[in-house]
Formats: C-alpha cells, sequence, structure tokens
C-alpha cells in the first residue's frame, strides 16, 4: 500500500507544476500594470504619436495651399501692371493713338482746296519745274505740298493727326508756323492766320489750329497753307500718306 501511495504521488503533482506555470505569467502582467509609471509612459507615448500626425497633417495643408499663394502672386502682379499702364500720361495716350490713326487732309473743305504747288519728288522730274518756289532770283525746291481756293479766299486749317503742339512762330519768310508731333511723326504748317494753338497744347485730329494766310516766301500763292510731312525725322511727299481724292 505504502509503495502504492509513493508510485502514484508524482503523478498528482505534475499537473500542478504546468497549472503553476501558467499563474506565474498571469502574476507578471498584473504586477507590471501595478506599477505606477506604466499609465503615464503610455499616455505620453499616445500623445505623442498624436502630436506627431497633426504636424504630418498640417504640413500637408501647407503644401497644398502653396499653389494658391502663387496664383495670388501672379494675381496681384497683373493687378498692378494694369494700374501702372492706367498711369500713363495724356501726351503718351495721344501718341499711342496718333500712330495708329490715318492722316488726314489738313484742310476742312478738302473739295474746295487743292494743290497749287506739288512737293519736289526728285523721282518725277515732269513735276520738277512747277514744284520749284522763287523768291527774289533764287530757285527752290517745294519741301511740301501747297493748298488753296479757287478764288483765293481764306479757309480753315485743321490737324492732319492727333499730337502735340511742339512749335509755334512767326517766321519772316513763313508767316505763323506750326508744328505738331504724333509719335514719329511730325507736320508742319507755314503760311498761317489766326492761330488758335499755343506750344504745349496737345490737339486732336480734325482741331481747328488756323486758317490760312500769306508769307513772304511764296506770296504769289495768295491765302494758302504749306503743308509739310516729316516721318522719323525724313522728309517725305504729303501725297504718298493723304487720303487720295
Amino acid at each position: 500500500m505504502n509503495e502504492q501511495n509513493k508510485n502514484s504521488k508524482p503523478h498528482e503533482e505534475t499537473p500542478k507544476t504546468v497549472q503553476g506555470d501558467s499563474v506565474v505569467t498571469s502574476s507578471s502582467w498584473k504586477k507590471a500594470l501595478s506599477k505606477r509609471w506604466v499609465f503615464p509612459a503610455a499616455y505620453l507615448a499616445a500623445a505623442a504619436i498624436i502630436l506627431t500626425l497633426v504636424w504630418v497633417y498640417q504640413d500637408a495643408s501647407q503644401k497644398t495651399l502653396k499653389p494658391q499663394e502663387e496664383m495670388a502672386t501672379v494675381n496681384e502682379t497683373a493687378q498692378d501692371s494694369e494700374k501702372a499702364a492706367g498711369t500713363a500720361t495724356d501726351g503718351e495716350a495721344l501718341e499711342v493713338t496718333a500712330q495708329a490713326q490715318s492722316m488726314i487732309w489738313p484742310v476742312t473743305d478738302d473739295v474746295a482746296v487743292s494743290i497749287v504747288k506739288p512737293y519736289f519728288d526728285e523721282a518725277s522730274p515732269e513735276t520738277h519745274q512747277e514744284a520749284m518756289v522763287q523768291y527774289n532770283d533764287t530757285f527752290s525746291p517745294n519741301l511740301g505740298i501747297d493748298l488753296a481756293t479757287a478764288d483765293g479766299t481764306e479757309f480753315e486749317v485743321r490737324a492732319a493727326l492727333t499730337g502735340q503742339v511742339t512749335r509755334v512762330e512767326n517766321h519772316p519768310l513763313n508767316g505763323h508756323v506750326v508744328e505738331i508731333t504724333s509719335g514719329d511723326t511730325k507736320t508742319v504748317y507755314q503760311s498761317l492766320n489766326e492761330v488758335k494753338v499755343k506750344e504745349g497744347a496737345e490737339v486732336k485730329q480734325g482741331d481747328a489750329i488756323a486758317t490760312a494766310g500769306r508769307s513772304e516766301f511764296e506770296k504769289d500763292l495768295g491765302n494758302h497753307v504749306h503743308f509739310e510731312v516729316y516721318e522719323g525725322g525724313k522728309l517725305v511727299n504729303p501725297v504718298s500718306v493723304l487720303p487720295q481724292k
């Protein structure tokens, strides 16, 4: 009996050893969780993760808005350019307008007024004789065209182009002279009477600037206007830039 009891004891204790191992493992977790630093450490770790996610989200949002900021900068630049263009002086605006215009005849009634002396064109030898101006015993080529009425009456002279009056003078030979600058084009009106503009004034195409008068240099023409055109500083035949009648 004693021997049987001895032999049976080890068999009864073996399951306890196995169960004892499980009990030791559960106890370790409980002991770890029971320590004071576990929960604060877990809280700090969670807070760090949340802050990291917030930082990543903000960074992504800033990158997304950057193209919009660049577009706003472009729009501001365009608005500044428009404002700068809007502050151009009246003289600059008139110059641009004049360059876009086609020249008109420098007289109000271009039907009643005709060319009485043509421009001296070297390319047209057949007109050289009638395009010469005699003053005393000297003959000079006509640098413009001379316009007058058939009966020699006075008529109104107008601006052929929009521009600025850059010269007004009373010349001893050419009479009253008005010069109007329109961009690269300059128009000169001589032998005037009753000048209505002053130097520095802005005139529009078609504005009356004077009436036809007389000059000592071409006194045989009576009441007339002598009209010259310069483009880029070079003298040109006015007929080549005026509309055909």
